[in-house]
């Protein structure tokens, strides 16, 4: 990956929230411009464990930031990371296009990825060997290829995000613990997708776990998909809670001292 240039620019601050301070940050990498978002709580400048996060389908927004913020108010310093670019927040139909762009090219998702990345490893509250990376959705499927990437991550976690093995020999460059968080009902995420996932990590030697909820179909942390399980994509309070318990408890172990 080449990155020409990677600057932090912090934009007007917004009010703190308890505590917690959030803002849009620009960033250069590849020629291209980003904006990514940035939550912590702002007492105390010491080194913490920290925590990128990669969106779902239609860019950095409210899901995020709601992340972002609650991961701070547990005493992470957080990022959000902007795959797409500045100004693109493509909406459905026209999200599927925008992410289907990535999902096509993995490399050019992990420069993405990995362009973020440095800039979280680049704050100077940012233990950089305590940070993990997790996403949503489309999100969830960057965060893994951050892992085969070979970045010196201590986790990821995957919600709801696709578990396809297009190259599984980059399994192999996994230094992270992966955590899957998986609707047992999702209907865009096959059978052959999820048996594809474990025979890369267990042919690789990952340390990984798949955890799937009953009932829960795609999107089920997003309040905005709806509840109708028909539409293959809904919120699922229970797993939404339950999934994000098993996160923090992920957490805990990946980042004991």
């Amino acid at each position: 990956m080449k990155l020409l240039l990677i600057t932090l620019l912090s934009l007007v601050s917004l009010p703190a929230l308890g505590g917690i301070v959030e803002k849009p940050v620009a960033y250069q990498a590849g020629g291209l411009e980003f904006e990514g978002w940035a939550a912590c709580d702002d007492q105390g400048a010491a080194r913490r464990p920290s925590v990128l996060i990669v969106h779902q389908w239609t860019g950095v927004g409210d899901n995020e930031k709601m992340r972002a913020r609650m991961l701070a108010e547990l005493g992470y310093n957080v990022f959000c990371a902007d795959v797409y670019g500045k100004g693109i927040r493509p909406q459905p139909p026209e999200a599927g296009a925008e992410a289907g762009k990535y999902k096509k090219n993995r490399t050019l998702l992990r420069e993405r990825v990995n362009a973020a990345l440095q800039v979280l490893l680049k704050d100077p509250r940012t233990d950089a060997s305590r940070v993990a990376c997790i996403g949503y959705c489309f999100g969830g499927t960057a965060s893994i290829e951050a892992a085969r990437s070979g970045a010196h991550l201590k986790g990821v976690v995957s919600f709801h995000g696709g578990l396809d093995s297009p190259t599984p020999e980059d399994g192999r460059n996994i230094k992270a613990k992966v955590l899957a968080l998986h609707g047992a009902d999702d209907p865009f995420v096959p059978a052959a997708d999820i048996a594809a996932f474990e025979k890369e990590m267990k042919d690789a030697g990952v340390d990984y776990q798949l955890v799937s909820y009953p009932g829960a179909v795609h999107a089920f942390t997003q309040k905005a998909a709806g509840n109708d399980n028909s539409k293959g994509a809904a919120y699922n309070e229970a797993a939404d809670k339950a999934s994000w318990e098993e996160m923090k408890r992920f957490f805990a172990k990946i980042f004991a001292r």
